[in-house]
């Protein structure tokens, strides 16, 4: 097929109020001043609606709206027919990921761009409309447009319903609102494999068992979820962001569950954590496009070369370029160079409730440093925050620890007002306006944003948005706990990024708190180490140097990485394979020299 102009019209009716501007985009459109109807007011929403046909893509309408809704795009690509689109003028994804018997597909790509989508199609819970409004979407027309194709075999056999899928979903925080009682009764109800008691202590949630559902925390959500989908009988299973709120051991704990499934059945999952979808997919499919207005599946990858290609933006079967620079890792970051110059020294700290314990050894942290925080979860990483940034009093200080500087603090959990807009937070907060437009709104955009409301922002958008906040605060030290929860790959560098430049050009340190290895590889000069008994007894480490903590951290998960040898990026060693056993014997968890697999 020969490339053909493609022009995409998206209005985000959350943001348009035309009844402010008096259809702004209607009057200004060149082609409707030629008396077509190019954009008119569509009598069932009181909203513009866009002809795709009529549009001569001058993107007039987007420039003049003043709440930023519409977005046009001149697309030149080798594309069919979309293969779902919610409603005109809205998203729309083209083509859809294969399945694979006997194997985990994963999906990756930016937020907003349809792999949630292509799952709740594949999984049965969306059946694809192919753009077409007029008609009803049936088994039979879905068949016939896959005719000839590899998915047609599939969507013959779902028709059927000689097939069950299950999906484990990316908002596990809806689980409770419609599941009621003890996480035992729940997941007695899905277990057609009679394997509960395995999978619980593969997941290490026996203890919760007895737990009313609404009491548990969003890891032990994320891995109920998780158990729930295993215990069920499928010849396929869709998992959606299976990874959130774990930490890095729960993590491949998951994952090796996950991977048991594709012995028997077809594994499809959506991942940000770029070590874990590595370490658990067999294949790769990369979706591109444009946020929020159009997704692009592309043809399947190894996974290597799938993630590779992905950060180099570049895709060699396709010939496009995704993106205008490659992401790339600095395989010297174990030698980074920090400063000397100490911003403050922190004594021993303590804190003790009834069932648990924390002591964290004194430290220093330097200006224009950034210190990671790795641990597992309940080990006291959110609590020795909290002492830092004054909110909770350490058993063995004064009230306050008198650092006499200023603190800027993201919270772990993240709690919208109602009722308040993106703006209005970022005017009442008296941000640096300099700093927010040079380096941050360059980098996320979050103008776009502006008129929503907080509570109706997504997990990724409401993230970005704290992130900025305590970013661009008059602060000394920035105090970060778990920002890449719920963003992308991109979006994780992008952050990462911006948290260095300010870093750097405001002369100020900050302390992170992550599970992501890859975004801490990518971020940290130097990690403090969280171990012990979680929820009874832990320790936290003196700060110590990126190799010297890695191989603490990673050596007391019996984990090691090695490195890519063409993006630098780390890689999870199977687990007694040759390269896991020669670094445990050398010593070396972590920062290998890169080279060939």
């Amino acid at each position: 097929m020969e490339p053909r102009q493609i022009k995409i019209a998206v209005i985000d009716y959350e943001l348009c109020q035309p009844e402010k501007c008096n259809y702004a985009c209607i009057s200004a459109c060149p082609v409707n001043r030629q008396k077509k109807e190019c954009i008119i007011k569509d009598p069932e929403r009181g909203k513009p609606l866009i002809s795709e046909i009529l549009c001569i893509g001058c993107k007039i309408c987007s420039h003049i709206c003043p709440f930023k809704a519409i977005t046009i795009i001149n697309l030149t690509a080798k594309l069919e027919d979309p293969i779902h689109e919610y409603a005109r003028n809205s998203f729309r994804l083209y083509g859809l990921p294969n399945p694979k018997k006997g194997s985990v597909v994963g999906l990756i790509g930016r937020n907003g761009i349809g792999k949630s989508t292509a799952l709740s199609i594949l999984s049965g819970k969306i059946l694809p409309n192919f753009a077409n409004f007029d008609e009803k979407t049936t088994h039979e027309k879905i068949i016939k447009h896959f005719r000839g194709k590899e998915l047609q075999g599939f969507f013959e056999v779902l028709s059927l319903g000689n097939v069950k899928t299950v999906l484990k979903p990316q908002a596990i925080d809806k689980i409770p609102e419609k599941a009621k009682g003890k996480v035992i009764d729940l997941l007695k109800k899905a277990d057609e494999k009679k394997r509960l008691s395995e999978v619980a202590e593969k997941l290490d949630i026996s203890n919760i068992l007895e737990n009313d559902i609404t009491q548990v925390s969003g890891g032990e959500l994320q891995r109920i979820a998780i158990a729930a989908t295993f215990l069920k009988k499928a010849d396929f299973y869709f998992f959606d962001e299976p990874t959130s709120y774990l930490d890095v051991k729960q993590r491949l704990k998951a994952a090796n569950l996950i991977r048991e499934l594709a012995k028997d059945s077809s594994i499809m999952v959506v991942e940000h954590d770029l070590a874990v979808l590595d370490y658990l997919s067999d294949y790769i499919h990369i979706l591109f496009g444009e946020q929020a207005a159009y997704g692009v599946v592309s043809d399947t990858r190894s996974v290597r070369n799938g993630i590779n290609e992905y950060l180099d933006g570049f895709l060699k079967t396709e010939n496009i370029r995704i993106r205008d620079k490659s992401l790339s890792f600095n395989m010297g970051a174990a030698y980074r160079a920090v400063s000397k110059d100490i911003l403050l020294e922190y004594p021993e700290l303590e804190k003790k409730y009834s069932q648990f314990s924390l002591k964290a050894q004194s430290g220093i942290i330097r200006k224009q440093e950034i210190l990671g925080i790795l641990g597992p979860n309940a080990t006291g990483k959110t609590t020795f925050v909290k002492m830092l940034a004054g909110l909770l009093k350490p058993d063995n200080a004064e009230s306050e620890l008198n650092f006499r500087f200023k603190i800027a603090y993201k919270p772990q959990y993240l709690k919208p007002e109602k009722g308040v807009t993106v703006q209005d937070l970022l005017t009442s907060a008296n941000i640096d306006n300099e700093l927010f437009r040079n380096e941050i709104n360059r980098r996320f955009n979050l103008e776009r944003l502006f008129e929503k409301k907080l509570d109706k922002l997504s997990g990724g958008e409401l993230q970005k948005v704290a992130i900025s906040l305590a970013l661009c605060r008059d602060s000394n030290l920035i105090l970060l706990d778990e920002p890449s929860a719920f963003i992308d790959i991109e979006d994780r560098l992008q952050v990462a990024d911006a948290i260095r430049s300010i870093v750097s050009a405001t002369q100020r340190s900050c302390i992170v708190v992550d599970h992501d290895i890859v975004f801490m590889d990518y971020l940290a000069d130097r990690l403090i180490i969280f171990s012990g008994k979680p929820a009874e007894s832990c320790f936290a480490s003196e700060p110590k140097e990126m190799r010297e903590g890695m191989n603490l951290f990673l050596k007391d998960l019996s984990i090691t990485y090695r490195r890519d040898p063409q993006s630098g990026r780390p890689r999870v060693n199977k687990l007694d394979s040759v390269k896991d056993q020669e670094q445990k014997k050398k010593g070396e968890y972590y920062y290998i020299s890169a080279d060939s697999d």
